[in-house]
């Protein structure tokens, strides 16, 4: 009976041992890994071109990230800017720009959304091209450190939220007043529509989901209950602030924004927005999911470990 317990002592210690090693080891790579700050392209830093930091000359900028979609983009482009151009008729001190983000595209996105240059004009629908692709998260950011608006709002290429829905969070975004530092941010969310979708999705995609929401809630993000939604109204402030911290450049990179976000108190509003599910989606279920676990995991270490620090940024 003693050696029996003094083996499951040792055993327990060699337990608790090995789970410690792993947990430094998981750390050191987190850390040793760690980007560095990622720096804004060099022709916004000599100012020929539109930033971030200067002061807004628009209401609204709006950020498509645009990655093969050549497809899709046109249907989200009609309703957006019909929806805009309205807008702007009912109020003529209303005005906005349209950023396409063509992220390394293999097909005509870049010919397609140079043609609402053309028919829109320049001033009001901007194409920016980047020569490899760097991912939603890196595309997104590109775009809002190019923007002019006193709001900045992200919009998915694929159209899957209806763009009228601005007003929503607009709303949201209202109902966060007093703006502490001039910053809050109103998230789409599908939250309200999780029940429909399970109905549809296969046991293994609801297990991946459940899976994911778990990790960012245990993680990262314990306000929101829809992350990924990609249809989210930040305050210009906001944005320099978090986006300017922003390290992630795929597909979890609006859980590394809100984290940041929380980090620095800036309050967050989630709305209920319409929301249909478009064919062509760029995301694999299991690998892409598994890269954002990781990235998720990443995310907290490298910032508890000090690998990732915020920092303060100043306009013009």
């Amino acid at each position: 009976i003693f050696l029996i317990s003094s083996l499951s002592q040792i055993c327990a210690i060699a337990q608790q041992f090995f789970s410690f090693f792993l947990l430094s080891q998981i750390c050191a790579i987190a850390h040793v890994t760690a980007k560095t700050m990622p720096h804004e392209d060099a022709e916004r830093r000599k100012g020929s071109a539109p930033n971030i930091r200067d002061p807004a000359t628009r209401e609204l900028s709006v950020v498509v990230p645009s990655y093969n979609e050549e497809d899709r983009l046109p249907l989200m482009m009609d309703e957006a800017l019909g929806y805009l151009e309205k807008r702007q008729k009912r109020d003529p001190s209303f005005t906005y720009e349209v950023i396409v983000v063509n992220d390394g595209s293999k097909d005509q996105t870049a010919k397609v959304a140079k043609e609402y240059c053309k028919k829109y004009g320049s001033d009001k629908v901007r194409v920016i091209s980047l020569e490899k692709n760097r991912g939603k998260g890196g595309a997104v950011r590109t775009g809002v450190f190019s923007s002019r608006g006193k709001k900045i709002l992200m919009a998915d290429a694929d159209g899957a939220t209806k763009f009228a829905d601005i007003e929503k969070v607009e709303e949201g975004l209202k109902n966060l007043r007093p703006w502490p530092k001039e910053m809050a941010i109103s998230c789409g969310s599908r939250a309200h529509l999780e029940k429909d979708s399970i109905a549809k999705r296969s046991y293994f995609r609801t297990l991946l989901m459940y899976g994911f929401h778990f990790l960012v809630w245990f993680l990262c993000v314990k306000e929101i209950r829809d992350t990924q939604c990609g249809f989210k109204l930040l305050t210009r402030e906001a944005a320099l602030q978090t986006f300017s911290n922003l390290h992630i450049e795929r597909w979890a990179f609006d859980v590394e924004l809100l984290y940041i976000a929380q980090r620095l108190k800036i309050p967050i509003a989630e709305v209920a927005v319409n929301w249909t599910e478009i064919e062509g989606s760029k995301l694999v279920p299991f690998w892409s999911w598994l890269q954002m676990g990781r990235d998720l995991l990443f995310i907290r270490l490298r910032y508890m470990t000090g690998a990732w620090k915020l920092e303060a940024k100043k306009c013009n």
